[in-house]
């Protein structure tokens, strides 16, 4: 199960990067003539999701959604929730077991940044903002 831990890790990192490579009028940005939210909704999802996941992980059962982001675009204040769900989300990683529970936890939310990379990815392409270095190695985009 370490690699399971190794990869939730390596996707919220990629999330990170995303997020501080973009600057602060990309979180405004949407997919035009499809509905769409913004960058910065994104951000509030997997913030949420990274803080939702981390209670439903420390439970022992999901216990639903909440997202302490107050504004989807401020980039200081994004890429800080970021980094301090990360971290959270280390931290619990470095100190729990997995168990049949927290693995299929950790599936969810694994599965949930990496459904918002492609996504992101989407955004990226539509409104011809340039990739962070580590996506184009990780994805090839």
């Amino acid at each position: 199960m370490d690699i399971l831990k190794k990869r939730v890790l390596q996707a919220m990192s990629l999330t990170d990067d995303f997020y501080n490579h973009i600057n602060e009028g990309c979180l405004t940005l949407k997919i035009s003539d499809v509905p769409s939210n913004t960058i910065g909704g994104q951000a509030y999802c997997i913030i949420g999701a990274r803080e939702s996941y981390l209670k439903a992980l420390k439970n022992g059962h999901w216990v639903g959604f909440d997202c302490s982001l107050i504004d989807s675009n401020d980039k200081p204040l994004i890429n800080s929730k970021l980094e301090e769900t990360h971290a959270n989300i280390e931290r619990f990683l470095r100190e729990t077991g997995i168990d049949n529970i927290t693995s299929n936890l950790l599936f969810d939310l694994l599965e949930h940044e990496v459904q918002h990379h492609g996504q992101l990815i989407r955004y990226t392409y539509a409104n011809k903002v340039e990739f962070p270095k580590s996506w184009n190695i990780r994805y090839t985009v």
